[in-house]
C-alpha cells in the first residue's frame, strides 16, 4: 500500500500575527538605514495624502456656502476655495503617487531579502529533506510566499492603512465641528460594513476554494482524457470520459453560481448598511440646516464624507480575501525557513587542512549509518584509503555503496563511528572545505541548461577560458565542442538533453578536473553508458585520477579491475577486500559476482550476433 505523501511544508502551523511578526524584521531591517528612511517617508506620504483627502470636503462645502443665495444679494465666483478645493485634491493624488514610488523600493526590497534567505535555507537543508519532499511543492511554496509578501504589503500599505486613517480623521472631523452623534453613526456604520463584510467574505472563501477544486477536477479530466486518445479509443470510452468530465464541470457550474448569488448578497449587504448610515447622517444633518444650526454646505460635507468613505470600504471583501491569502502563502514559506539544519557545522568547525602530497587519505572507522532508526544500512564499515590509492567499493543493489558516498560528502552524518579525511573526523571541518576537497562524478550526471563553457566552469567560481578548454582537452571533450557550430558557446538543454550520455559525461568530468579535487569520488559514473562508450570513459578517468585519492562505486566489475583495494559490501557489512586477483582467487562472493557478469556479457554476444 502507497503511504500518504510526505508535507513538502514542514513545521508546525502558524498564527497571521506570527507570520507578521516574522516578516517585520525583513521590512525594518537592522542597520539598513536607507530602507529606515524610505519607509518613513512613504508613512509620511501616506498620512500627507489622507489629510490632504479629507480637507477636500471641507472647501467643497464651504464653497457650496459661499454660492449659496443670501437674501438676494449678488453672489461673487469663491475663487481661493475653489482653488483650494483643486490644489488640495492634486496634493492629495500627488502625495499618494509619490508614496507608491517609495514604497516600492521598500516592498520589492523586503521581497528580494526573503527570497534570497529562503533560497539559501533550501541549500542549506539535508538531502534527507529535499529526498522527502517534491522539488515543485518547494518551488511553489516559495514563489506563492513572495507573491504574498508583495500582495499583503500593497493590500496594507494602499489600501487597509489609509482607509483607517480617513475613518479616524473623518471621524475626529465630524466630532469636532459637529457633535459626538455624527461621530458615533459614522463608527457604527463603518463597524457594521466591516464585520458584515468580513464575515460573509469568510462565508465565501469556502464556495470560491470549492469551485476551484471543481475547476482544477474538470481540466484536469479533459487533458488526462486527450493525453491518453488513443487508449479511450482501444476501450471506446468516448461516453464514459464525456459524462466523468460533464460530472465535473456540473459540480462547478453549482459552484459558480452560489459564489455569484453570494456575491451580488455582499454587495447588497453592504449597500444597505451604508445607505442606512447616510440616510441617518443626512437626516441629522437635514434637522440642524432646517433649525438653523447649519448650513447647506455642512449637509453637503456630512454626505461627502460618507460617500468618501464607501469607495475604499467598497473593495474590502476583495482585500480582505487576498490579505487572507497571502498571509497563508507567506506562513508556508516561514514554515519553511522554520526548519532547523540537519547538517550543520560545528561550532568551531575549521577548514579541513590537506597533509600535504598527493590526494588525502580517507578512512571509514567502524561506520554504522541507518536512513531510518530501525533500519541500518551500514553494520560497522572500517577501511583506509591511502593518499594517492584508489578503491573500488562493490556488492549486491541494497548493500550500501551508495550510502558510503553520501557520508563521504557529509549529506548525511554517520549514527556510528567516525569518517575521516587525512586525520580530520569530516563532522568537525567546514562543509565548504570538506566538500571543496572531493569531486564527485555521479551515475546520472545533470547539467545546467545553459552553455558548455558554464557547465565546464561550473566546478570552481571564476574559473577562466583558458582553464575551462584545459580541463576539456584532459576530459577528451575539446575537440568535440570545437566542431560544434557555436563551440564552447553552445547551450545543452534541459539536463543537458541536447548531448548524448558520453558526451554529458565527459563535460561532467571536465567540471571536475576545473575544481582539481585531491579527492575523487566516482559513483556508478559509466552504468548508463554503451560498452564503447563506456571504454572511452573509463580511459579518460584513469588519467584524471593520477595524483588523486580516488573512490569508485561500481555495478560493473570489469571496470574497478585495476584498483589497488576492492570492498565487497553485503547487507551492510564488509564481506571481502582485496585485489582483483586475491578476490577471484578466494572464489567467494566476487567471483560469484564476476562469473554472473561474464555470462552476462557471453550471453549478450551470441545474442548480437
Amino acid at each position: 500500500m502507497i503511504g500518504p505523501r510526505p508535507d513538502p511544508l514542514p513545521g508546525p502551523s502558524r498564527s497571521a500575527l506570527q507570520t507578521i511578526r516574522s516578516l517585520l524584521p525583513y521590512l525594518w531591517p537592522k542597520g539598513d538605514r536607507a530602507a529606515h528612511v524610505r519607509l518613513i517617508v512613504a508613512a509620511l506620504f501616506l498620512v500627507g495624502a489622507k489629510v490632504a483627502v479629507v480637507f477636500v470636503p471641507l472647501f467643497y462645502s464651504r464653497a457650496v456656502d459661499a454660492l449659496a443665495p443670501k437674501s438676494g444679494a449678488v453672489v461673487a465666483v469663491p475663487f481661493a476655495l475653489i482653488l483650494g478645493y483643486g490644489l488640495l485634491r492634486v496634493t492629495a493624488s500627488a502625495f499618494g503617487e509619490m508614496r507608491d514610488a517609495v514604497f516600492a523600493a521598500v516592498q520589492q526590497r523586503t521581497v528580494r531579502r526573503v527570497a534570497l534567505r529562503t533560497f539559501r535555507h533550501m541549500h542549506r537543508l539535508s538531502l534527507r529533506f529535499h529526498l522527502d519532499r517534491q522539488t515543485g511543492g518547494l518551488s511553489r511554496a516559495i514563489e506563492r510566499g513572495t507573491a504574498g509578501i508583495e500582495g499583503v504589503l500593497r493590500l496594507a500599505v494602499f489600501n487597509i492603512l489609509p482607509t483607517l486613517l480617513e475613518v479616524l480623521l473623518v471621524t475626529t472631523i465630524l466630532w469636532r465641528m459637529f457633535d459626538w452623534r455624527f461621530a458615533a453613526v459614522t463608527l457604527v456604520a463603518v463597524g457594521l460594513y466591516l464585520t458584515f463584510t468580513l464575515l460573509f467574505t469568510n462565508f465565501r472563501v469556502r464556495i470560491r476554494r470549492a469551485m476551484n477544486e471543481s475547476d482544477s477536477d474538470a481540466r484536469s479530466k479533459a487533458v488526462d482524457s486527450l493525453l491518453n486518445y488513443e487508449t479511450v479509443k482501444y476501450f471506446g470510452a468516448e461516453a464514459h470520459e464525456a459524462t466523468r468530465f460533464d460530472t465535473a464541470w456540473a459540480r462547478y457550474e453549482r459552484a459558480a453560481v452560489r459564489n455569484q448569488v453570494t456575491l451580488n448578497l455582499l454587495n447588497l449587504g453592504q449597500a444597505t448598511i451604508m445607505a442606512l448610515g447616510l440616510a441617518l447622517i443626512m437626516l441629522l444633518a437635514a434637522r440642524g440646516v432646517v433649525s438653523g444650526e447649519m448650513s447647506v454646505g455642512r449637509f453637503v460635507l456630512v454626505n461627502t464624507y460618507l460617500m468618501q468613505l464607501y469607495q475604499p470600504l467598497n473593495m474590502l471583501g476583495f482585500v480582505y480575501r487576498e490579505i487572507k491569502q497571502g498571509l497563508v502563502d507567506m506562513e508556508q514559506m516561514f514554515r519553511l525557513l522554520a526548519v532547523r539544519e540537519e547538517i550543520a557545522d560545528a561550532p568551531q568547525a575549521a577548514p579541513l587542512a590537506a597533509a600535504g602530497g598527493a590526494g588525502g587519505e580517507v578512512v571509514f572507522e567502524d561506520v554504522h549509518f541507518g536512513y531510518q532508526p530501525e533500519r541500518e544500512i551500514l553494520k560497522g564499515v572500517s577501511f583506509r584509503v591511502p593518499a594517492g590509492g584508489s578503491l573500488a567499493i562493490v556488492g549486491p543493489t541494497g548493500a550500501g555503496k551508495s550510502t558510503i558516498s553520501r557520508l563521504l560528502f557529509r549529506f548525511y552524518d554517520t549514527t556510528g563511528g567516525r569518517v575521516l579525511i587525512d586525520g580530520q573526523d569530516v563532522r568537525m571541518v567546514a562543509q565548504d572545505s570538506l566538500r571543496a576537497a572531493i569531486g564527485v562524478v555521479p551515475q546520472d550526471t545533470v547539467l545546467f541548461n545553459d552553455t558548455i563553457a558554464y557547465n565546464v566552469g561550473y566546478g570552481r567560481a571564476g574559473a577562466t577560458q583558458a582553464e575551462i578548454e584545459a580541463a576539456a582537452k584532459l576530459a577528451q571533450v575539446h575537440d568535440f565542442v570545437q566542431r560544434l557550430p557555436a563551440g564552447y558557446e553552445t547551450r545543452v538543454g534541459e539536463r543537458g538533453l541536447k548531448l548524448s550520455g558520453g558526451e554529458k559525461q565527459r563535460v561532467a568530468i571536465a567540471r571536475t578536473l576545473v575544481k582539481n579535487p585531491p579527492i575523487l569520488l566516482l559513483d556508478e559514473a559509466t552504468s548508463a553508458l554503451d560498452t564503447r562508450t563506456e571504454q572511452d570513459i573509463l580511459a579518460t578517468l584513469h588519467n584524471v585520477a593520477e595524483g588523486r585519492t580516488s573512490l569508485s562505486i561500481a555495478h560493473r566489475l570489469s571496470t574497478i579491475a585495476d584498483a589497488d583495494k576492492i570492498l565487497v559490501l553485503n547487507e551492510g557489512r564488509l564481506a571481502e577486500q582485496g585485489t582483483h586477483a586475491d578476490l577471484l582467487r578466494r572464489d567467494g562472493l566476487y567471483a560469484e559476482m564476476w562469473n554472473r557478469q561474464a555470462n552476462e556479457r557471453e550471453e549478450f554476444s551470441e545474442a548480437a550476433e
